[in-house]
């Protein structure tokens, strides 16, 4: 990944054409606005993970987002982001906050939107379920110099999300991508929470059908 030139939201279909190539490109203001949240998060040794479409990108299944998805643990949240009683939240180096939530900020000067989400949280509905936010330690792989939630951790979470929010099913059509760009086998069942493994095998066996008609 390389850094790219500041890049304002887009005004017409051609810029968004354009952004989107940037980004497949590598060269894009997401890419830029990843590579500076790492490097600032790194610099604080706060723990991160990058989760969402950016992640289904570094794990090969390509496809475009114009935003971040973040996993910290509580105390690095409240390192990045520090809510201030009636005003707006205070953030770590150079992020505009935003004033609706206390869990989001923009990059600067691109405004690339950055959602974090906290180790323990659920996916999905949000209700308890036994597929929570990934501790930032424990499911990291580095790509590239930036630390991406594991493959499988990430399977794991889009299964729970997309089983339990019924406006999240492009979660689960994120996984049937990943199984065919990855080649993923019966297997790869056996690292998921029991919680997601019969909705895997239901889109394994899905894929597997399509080959063969």
């Amino acid at each position: 990944m390389t850094i790219a030139a500041a890049y304002t939201n887009p005004q017409s279909v051609c810029e968004i054409y354009d952004e989107a190539g940037r980004y497949f490109a590598g060269t894009g203001s997401v890419t830029h606005a990843l590579e500076t949240l790492a490097s600032d998060l790194n610099s604080h040794d706060i723990d991160y993970v990058v989760i969402g479409a950016v992640a289904l990108f570094a794990h090969g299944y390509r496809r475009f987002t114009n935003n971040i998805d973040i996993v910290l643990n509580a105390k690095g949240l409240r390192r990045f982001i520090t809510p201030i009683s009636g005003r707006v939240p205070q953030t770590l180096c150079n992020y505009e906050p935003d004033v609706t939530s206390n869990k989001r900020v923009r990059s600067f000067p691109n405004g690339i939107s950055i959602k974090v989400m906290t180790s323990g949280e659920y996916p999905g509905d949000g209700k308890p379920k036994p597929v929570s936010m990934p501790d930032p330690t424990a499911y990291a792989v580095e790509i590239d110099g930036i630390k991406f939630v594991t493959l499988e951790k990430l399977v794991e979470i889009k299964l729970a999300s997309g089983i339990t929010a019924l406006d999240r099913l492009k979660d689960l059509a994120d996984v049937q991508e990943l199984i065919k760009i990855r080649s993923l086998q019966k297997d790869f069942v056996s690292q998921l929470d029991p919680y997601v493994r019969d909705r895997f095998l239901e889109l394994l066996e899905a894929v597997e059908k399509n080959k063969n008609s």
